[in-house]
C-alpha cells in the first residue's frame, strides 16, 4: 500500500507533468520535480525515466476523461455534456500531440488497447444520453465519432488552437444534431 504522502507527491507530480507536457513536450523532469516541489530522487522513485512519466501523464489523463463523462451529464443537458467532453479531448489531444514519439513507441506494448476503451465507454455514455433525448442523430457510433475527431491530434497547438479547436468541435456538434425536417 502507497503511503498518503507518496501518493499526494505522486499525484501532484503527475499534475504538473501534465501541464509541462501541454506546453513543452520537451520539458525536463528535473523541471517538473521543482514545480512540483519534490527533489529529483522522488520523481525518479515513482517514475524511473521519462517515458515511464509520460505513460503515467497519458494513463491519467484518460482515466480522467472517462470518469469526466457521467459527472458532466449531472450537470449540464446531454449535448452540452458531449461538447464540453470534446473540449476536454481536445485537451488530452494536445498532450498526446507534443509526446507523440513516446507514445507511438508505447502503442505497440498494448497501450492503445489499454486507452481506447474506457474513452470509448465515455463517449458511448454520451451519445446515448443524446440519442435517448433525441438532440443527435439516431444510432453514432462511438467508433465512428472518435475517428471523426481525430483531427484534435492534427490541430497545431502553436498556432491559435484553442480558437480554431473550438470553430471545428461545433462544426462536429452541427454534425451531430439530429436534422429537423421542414
Amino acid at each position: 500500500m502507497v503511503r498518503t504522502d507518496a501518493q499526494r507527491n505522486r499525484d501532484r507530480i503527475l499534475d504538473v507533468a501534465h501541464v509541462a507536457f501541454a506546453a513543452d513536450s520537451d520539458a525536463s523532469l528535473n523541471s517538473i520535480a521543482k514545480k512540483a516541489g519534490v527533489g529529483p530522487g522522488t520523481l525518479y522513485r515513482h517514475f524511473p525515466n521519462r517515458e515511464s512519466l509520460v505513460l503515467a501523464v497519458y494513463r491519467h489523463e484518460v482515466a480522467e476523461l472517462a470518469d469526466l463523462a457521467p459527472q458532466l451529464l449531472k450537470c449540464h443537458p446531454p449535448l452540452e455534456a458531449l461538447r464540453l467532453w470534446f473540449g476536454r479531448l481536445a485537451h488530452y489531444g494536445r498532450i498526446k500531440h507534443g509526446l507523440a514519439d513516446v507514445l507511438h513507441a508505447a502503442t505497440s506494448d498494448g497501450l492503445a488497447g489499454e486507452t481506447y476503451q474506457p474513452v470509448s465507454g465515455a463517449l458511448t455514455t454520451l451519445l446515448d444520453a443524446c440519442d435517448d433525448t433525441g438532440v443527435t442523430r439516431a444510432g453514432l457510433d462511438p467508433d465512428d465519432v472518435l475517428l471523426l475527431v481525430g483531427f484534435l491530434w492534427r490541430i497545431d497547438p502553436n498556432v491559435d488552437w484553442e480558437e480554431r479547436t473550438g470553430r471545428m468541435l461545433d462544426i462536429v456538434i452541427d454534425g451531430l444534431r439530429k436534422q429537423s425536417v421542414g
